[in-house]
């Protein structure tokens, strides 16, 4: 065994004696429920872990995470989880949070093939051939870069309020409100980037993709 290896397992150990100490039964109450608020849509760079950004608990988000935090109509592994959090655990949130300096998005900016992942952000480059001579015009590389990162949450949370799942909640009356966050590595801090989507009327530059459910 590697000495990281070992040092995981004692954190564990750490991490649980830390909870016991303070509440003995703290494993034995979040063993018998689930009912998050909050659905995190993030990205699965390492330097972004979920619940210690926002200061949560266990059992207060449900995680999904993939490169560049991308919503992508036909991901059944990002639909299930989406299904789950809205349909079963009825989650009053969603937050998109992507990153500054994020690696994939980077990546989709460039020419260079990357293997695999070029496929994934094939959906990247999508978007930004429809932003780039706005995306382009930004002369200071840096700044360029970070308007793309926003530009891509953005383009992720309409893709998220425009998905069957999320549409016919709204349709139905259910509480359910999405967001757009970007997280600056150097800081620690999220920003707000004050897109939001709350309900099925607010679909309107969108409307082609605007759904029509028989009464339920």
């Amino acid at each position: 065994m590697t000495d990281f290896y070992n040092k995981i397992l004692d954190n564990n150990k750490q991490w649980v004696a830390s909870k016991l100490a303070i509440d003995p039964d703290f494993f034995k109450k979040l063993k018998d429920t689930q009912s998050p608020p909050l659905l995190w849509i993030g990205c699965s760079d390492s330097r972004v872990p979920a619940n210690e950004i926002i200061g949560a608990q266990p059992g207060e988000v449900f995680v999904h995470r993939n490169i560049a935090n991308m919503v992508i109509h036909s991901d059944m592994n990002l639909l299930s989880v989406l299904d789950y959090s809205v349909n079963i655990l009825k989650v009053k949130y969603i937050i998109v949070c992507g990153h500054y300096g994020c690696g994939g998005v980077k990546a989709a900016m460039a020419k260079s093939s990357y293997g695999i992942i070029d496929n994934w952000i094939r959906h990247i480059k999508d978007s930004y051939k429809f932003r780039k001579t706005d995306i382009e015009s930004i002369e200071n590389e840096k700044e360029r870069f970070d308007r793309f990162v926003e530009w891509n949450i953005k383009q992720q949370v309409l893709n998220l309020s425009v998905t069957s799942l999320v549409q016919q909640a709204w349709s139905r009356g259910q509480e359910l409100s999405i967001h757009g966050w970007v997280y600056g590595l150097d800081t620690g801090l999220v920003k707000d980037l004050d897109v939001t989507f709350s309900s099925h009327d607010a679909i309107r530059d969108s409307s082609v993709y605007k759904l029509e459910f028989a009464e339920q």
